[in-house]
């Protein structure tokens, strides 16, 4: 059953979110050739518990780690690891943060020193169709109206759009109804209603949308060697649109107000 939150839940979820988007902008300084991703999560694990949030996902189905930490053609839950990033490298890097038993999402694509202009290319459409996808997210619409959105703006730029993994409802649990896939047709699935939070999360790559999962039971490829990205954010269904609770560029800064949220 989809769980619709009130305005004052939407508020916690939006303290979270924002302290998952002041990690994403510190994360920015951080990531460069030499660097591990197993120093990154130690990294955020360290800066969340010092504001006195948790990374959720740590123990979640068994996973170890505060983050996953995707490299170049891992789309998706790769474990952080002892290795160091190279120049021309893509990382993605996917936590969700627990504030007060409430909860966020967010992933977000980086670009190791300087990448090549493919690559550049993956992470500016990706990155811009999850926005396509979250303008799309408003009352009265449906889940399919965001999916086809996505789709239709990745594929018009020659990018596939990764399959098996989707967004999904977020709340007080990680996965809630509903799921969110990023591709379908438009004026199907669940409508969407006020009060609904969403995680809307394209994976896209350079070849075609197979993947495969490694030994590890954890860590997604792509079957073709191709490259992957991913971004991320947690959405709120207000009555007059969405509002990005995890938004982190003051270029996009929301324009409602959290007051004017209703129950």
């Amino acid at each position: 059953m989809i769980q619709l939150k009130t305005s004052d839940e939407i508020r916690l979820m939006h303290r979270a979110g924002k302290l998952l988007a002041a990690c994403h902008r510190q994360l920015r300084r951080l990531i460069r050739p030499g660097v591990t991703t197993l120093e990154i999560d130690r990294w955020v694990e360290n800066w969340l518990s010092a504001r006195g949030a948790r990374p959720a996902q740590k123990g979640y189905l068994g996973y170890p780690h505060a983050i996953c930490a995707s490299v170049n053609d891992e789309v998706c839950h790769a474990m952080p690891r002892d290795v160091p990033l190279k120049n021309g490298d893509i990382v993605t890097i996917d936590m969700v943060v627990e504030l007060d038993e409430w909860m966020a999402d967010s992933a977000w694509s980086y670009s190791v020193g300087t990448i090549g202009r493919e690559a550049r290319k993956l992470l500016d459409v990706t990155r811009e169709a999850l926005y396509v996808g979250i303008r799309a997210a408003r009352p009265g619409n449906r889940i399919g109206d965001i999916s086809h959105a996505i789709q239709s703006f990745a594929e018009s730029h020659g990018l596939s759009v990764v399959r098996p993994f989707i967004g999904h409802g977020i709340g007080q649990r990680i996965h809630e109804p509903p799921e969110v896939p990023h591709y379908g047709s438009p004026g199907t699935g669940p409508e969407l209603r006020e009060g609904m939070v969403i995680t809307i999360e394209p994976m896209l790559t350079l070849g075609n949308h197979e993947v495969k999962i490694d030994a590890d039971g954890w860590t997604a490829r792509t079957v073709d060697g191709s490259l992957s990205a991913q971004y991320e954010h947690t959405v709120a269904i207000l009555a007059d649109g969405p509002m990005i609770l995890t938004e982190q560029n003051e270029a996009r800064k929301n324009r409602k107000n959290m007051d004017s949220c209703r129950n």
